[in-house]
């Protein structure tokens, strides 16, 4: 190994190399043939990428590429993250043994590494199974919402992250029996919750349909793809417990393909070049609506022909206003107390469209934003439960919906079948869903969003960008108070905990110094908040501009939102000083 390396690498990664690749030496033949791949063409700095730095485990979990190294899916890295793990619940628990663990898997896999979620689910199972800890393993793929995360049912939020993560570096040395899969799969410690879960989960979201002779005699054909995800069967059995007619499913698509051969990126959210298939499906079979599932089925996305045969793809914003008027029209019509409404909430993320907040001002129900994600709205929707209130919907722009409380996360198997009854109960009165999105526009204003983002992999610059926005006139602590022509009423930094809106300037919302996140309020109506990604090297930004009801000029407010879109990018984001590149096409 020394000798392949030539001397051109650090000993300290040398030792982390060696470390790593004797634990998987016999364990995993695939990984180690990769590095010795990688060693024998001296791709030096690949080999530093896998292994100079480990994933940092954060509220969302560990997310990373299946691969070779401490910085990469494998083996070895899921045994390390699970032993720690299961440290971390066993001095939380002190009835860990009774109580136990869910775990599920999707089609996800990397046969070059040898990788893939069903094996990590079994490594997972084994390393629990050592312990004496009773584990509740899928035996088929999943989606996402039928795995509950902490004990609440929601996503952990700090402290937890890291608690868990110093757990992990306390227990890197594999276990004895935690290899042991074989026997693992064989402990009386093992359950399969499969037939269970799907049971109830079908059970609950029934709560949720409203409208079942509608849905029995309806016409409407809708498309569905999972886009080679775990989605298929679910959301073909969700429109079934709605007594839905079945949705024409994506044939190359429907069944789970890790490699997912039929498109560039699989997932939904980038729109129509996901969504060929499927418009030429539904051009087949005269279906006028797609909807679309990622891998993992939380997410949803949908898309009409429109009268000119055009496809329109709805972005997360608009379905989100959608699915919002939808739940709470649904509500209405079963709840005569007018006071009732009063322990109605809804949430956003606060980088989402602000339309939830126009119809709770108009309607009477309440409204509260969250940090950006998913982990955010479900533990605040577990909160206001706790307290008797009524959580009807909770959504974020990148095509997430909680459409039910009984899965306090984004949802898109449920969503899919709600949808499907919103579409079908459109059509009794011929009412698309474009029309219907412009009806609540026209109703609660029109909230119209741009939302993109600028590739940066220098950090420093990054820094730089956002500290020039904090000391725009050269003081400390000195916001722009204008963008180009566009003058600015407030500004919120979660990153400092700024906010001008609050009586003692300080921000309601949580804030964390290890991201950056501005928000400005524009006099016309506009609001931006430009953030960093926690996964990718991305400079987001979301903009959307409000009005009152009965501004429906939609042509002069897009014109007014691409112009205050120009000036953010030209004023704040300065690209090509900081050599910023745009998102691709």
């Amino acid at each position: 190994l020394v000798a392949n390396f030539n001397g051109r690498c650090h000993m300290n990664l040398l030792n982390v190399m060696l470390f790593s690749i004797c634990n998987q030496l016999v364990k995993n033949p695939k990984t180690m043939s990769m590095v010795q791949d990688l060693m024998k063409k001296g791709a030096v700095e690949e080999l530093k990428k896998c292994f100079s730095s480990r994933m940092e485990f954060g509220t969302a979990g560990l997310r990373a590429a299946m691969g070779p190294g401490i910085s990469c899916m494998n083996d070895l890295t899921i045994i390390q993250t699970t032993q720690g793990f299961c440290q971390y619940l066993e001095k939380s628990f002190g009835n860990l043994k009774e109580r136990g663990v869910v775990i599920g898997y999707d089609a996800r896999a990397h046969p070059p590494s040898g990788g893939s979620s069903k094996r990590f689910a079994s490594l997972a199972s084994a390393v629990f199974v050592s312990r004496g800890v009773p584990v509740h393993l899928f035996s088929d793929i999943t989606p996402t919402p039928f795995v509950v995360y902490w004990e609440n049912g929601a996503q952990i939020v700090s402290p937890h992250d890291k608690g868990i993560s110093k757990a992990i570096e306390e227990n890197l040395e594999p276990w004895p029996e935690s290899w042991n899969t074989e026997e693992a799969l064989k402990s009386s410690l093992l359950k399969d919750p499969y037939q269970d879960i799907n049971t109830q989960y079908f059970k609950a979201i029934q709560k949720h349909c409203h409208h079942r002779e509608i849905n029995k005699s309806s016409e409407v054909k809708i498309v569905h793809t999972s886009v080679h995800g775990v989605g298929h069967a679910f959301v073909q059995s969700a429109f079934k417990a709605f007594d839905l007619h079945p949705p024409y499913a994506v044939e190359e698509q429907k069944d789970p393909d890790p490699e997912f051969p039929t498109v560039k990126y699989p997932n939904p959210e980038e729109g129509e070049g996901v969504l060929t298939l499927s418009f030429a499906l539904a051009e087949k079979e005269g279906a006028t609506v797609v909807l679309a599932n990622d891998p993992d089925a939380d997410r949803l996305a949908m898309a009409e022909k429109q009268e000119s045969g055009q496809w329109r793809v709805f972005t997360g914003n608009e379905l989100g206003a959608l699915l919002g008027w939808w739940v709470f029209h649904c509500w209405k019509q079963q709840n005569s107390d007018a006071g009732a409404v009063k322990n109605l909430y809804m949430l956003s993320s606060t980088v989402s469209s602000k339309i939830l907040r126009a119809i709770a001002l108009k309607e009477g129900f309440h409204f509260e934003e969250t940090l950006t994600g998913f982990k955010w709205m479900g533990n605040r929707a577990r909160d206001l439960l706790d307290q008797g209130k009524t959580v009807l919907f909770a959504f974020e722009e990148a095509i997430g919906y909680m459409c039910s409380p009984s899965v306090l996360d984004k949802d898109g198997v449920s969503a899919a079948a709600i949808a499907g009854e919103m579409i079908s109960y459109l059509a009794t009165t011929n009412t698309s869903l474009s029309q219907k999105l412009a009806g609540i526009f026209e109703e609660y204003g029109y909230h119209i969003s741009k939302n993109s983002y600028f590739i940066c992999h220098d950090q420093d610059v990054i820094r730089s960008l956002f500290e020039r926005l904090r000391n725009y006139s050269g003081k400390k602590d000195s916001y722009p108070v204008e963008c180009g022509r566009f003058s600015i009423s407030a500004v919120r930094d979660l990153t400092t905990g700024y906010d001008s809106n609050q009586p003692d300037n300080k921000a309601i919302l949580p804030t964390s110094s290890s991201s950056q996140m501005i928000t400005f309020t524009f006099s016309n109506g506009g609001v931006a908040t430009m953030r960093t990604s926690g996964t990718e090297p991305k400079i987001k930004y979301y903009t959307e501009l409000c009005t009152a009801p009965g501004n429906s000029d939609v042509t002069s407010l897009k014109k007014e939102l691409d112009e205050l879109v120009d000036a953010i990018v030209e004023n704040f984001f300065e690209p090509q000083k900081n050599k910023l590149q745009p998102k691709p096409e």
